[in-house]
């Protein structure tokens, strides 16, 4: 109930907050939960990320979040495609990009730092080395004030924000399954069988509130040791189209904590491709990027279970279609004159007058020479 709790508080908070003064503690307890879930998606650690959004936002009461909810001033660059405002911030009048909600700008935000190429390197830090990823975003150029790194610690360790990037904070966390013995010192496997049923109970009281937009798709984040029988009775789902919309040829409990699909994935990505953190498979990017597993293989050319190296970009949308056609009307665009060949005899080839392959190549005479390079249309 505490997720749901969080989100009606959201809801409130998105009607009055151009009249009302969001205090630190407030707005770490608004966000925390969605730093938390965008940490598991993506490996941004939930520190710095509410850390952050402190600093970017003075603490939720900024002009630009006011206005865009815009949480970590990023600005529009020139892919981007969406809603924006303008701004006064290093130069005047500067284009910072504008959402629909806060979730939005913190999923972007991890997006933009996981698929930007020179935030590559603090993904192979220690999740937990907050310090390292404070420094590293200054050397990334995220900021230019030279004060940005002490800023975000002095954020993080005043506000206790580093005990959200451990492997059970919040609401997310799990029961760990524990081998039960009986008095003889052996595996009491009809308990442990009990105690799988109790934690998949204990993770669905955790995500029955939890069903949200994952990339404008349904979905819950669902724990390791979950039952997917589970997830689609209490969503009122068949199994077989369950496990349809999350590329699972068998049932059983899950053997990761993941992002399962209420709906059918997308065909393509919300992006031309997607940068890998760490050795994962075709199926884990599939999940953490909402694309039907079948497209990304077409796409790649790569086996699903291949494991895919870090730093290996994968493609989420299909190469272009009028590439190649551009390309070949390109190429199309010039004749090598042949022995012999002339003027009226390549115009008929082309069906362009004689008159118009003499303007396009500024020629005097009707006179070609072999080899020569003639443009042919235009």
């Amino acid at each position: 109930m505490k997720k749901t709790g969080i989100f009606i508080l959201l809801f409130f908070i998105s009607l009055a907050v151009s009249s009302q003064t969001i205090s630190v503690e407030e707005y770490i307890n608004i966000y925390k939960d969605i730093a938390i879930l965008e940490m598991k998606r993506t490996g941004v650690p939930a520190s710095v990320t509410l850390a952050q959004g402190l600093l970017e936002t003075q603490n939720g009461n900024s002009d630009l979040v006011k206005r865009s909810n815009n949480h970590f001033g990023i600005k529009c660059k020139s892919n981007w495609t969406g809603a924006s405002v303008f701004h006064d911030d290093d130069e005047r009048g500067e284009c910072f990009r504008k959402y629909g909600n806060a979730e939005d700008s913190y999923r972007d935000h991890s997006d933009f730092l996981r698929n930007g190429s020179r935030y590559a390197f603090l993904f192979g830090l220690d999740p937990a080395d907050y310090k390292g990823w404070a420094y590293g975003l200054k050397k990334a150029g995220y900021a230019t004030n030279p004060r940005y790194p002490d800023i975000l610690i002095k954020n993080i360790e005043a506000n206790n924000l580093h005990q959200y990037d451990l492997p059970e904070t919040g609401e997310t966390a799990g029961v760990k399954k524990m081998a039960i013995l009986n008095e003889a010192g052996e595996i009491n496997h009809a308990e442990m069988a009990v105690n799988d049923q109790m934690n998949t109970a204990k993770n669905l009281e955790s995500i029955k509130a939890g069903k949200t937009l994952f990339n404008r798709l349904k979905a819950v984040y669902v724990l390791k040791g979950t039952s997917m029988l589970a997830i689609a009775t209490e969503f009122d789902i068949t199994l077989i189209k369950l496990m349809e919309y999350n590329d699972l040829k068998s049932d059983g409990l899950l053997k990761e904590d993941q992002w399962i699909f209420l709906e059918k994935k997308l065909k393509q990505g919300n992006r031309d491709f997607y940068i890998a953190s760490h050795n994962e498979t075709l199926y884990n990017i599939a999940q953490t990027n909402a694309v039907q597993l079948a497209s990304l293989v077409q796409f790649n050319n790569i086996g699903e279970h291949d494991i895919i190296k870090k730093g290996t970009k994968i493609r989420l949308r299909p190469i272009e279609a009028h590439t190649d056609s551009k390309r070949k009307s390109s190429e199309n665009k010039f004749h090598q004159v042949q022995l012999k060949e002339g003027l009226y005899a390549i115009s008929n080839k082309y069906k362009v007058t004689v008159q118009e392959l003499k303007e396009w190549n500024n020629l005097t005479v009707d006179a070609l020479k072999a080899g020569q390079q003639l443009i042919i249309s235009k």
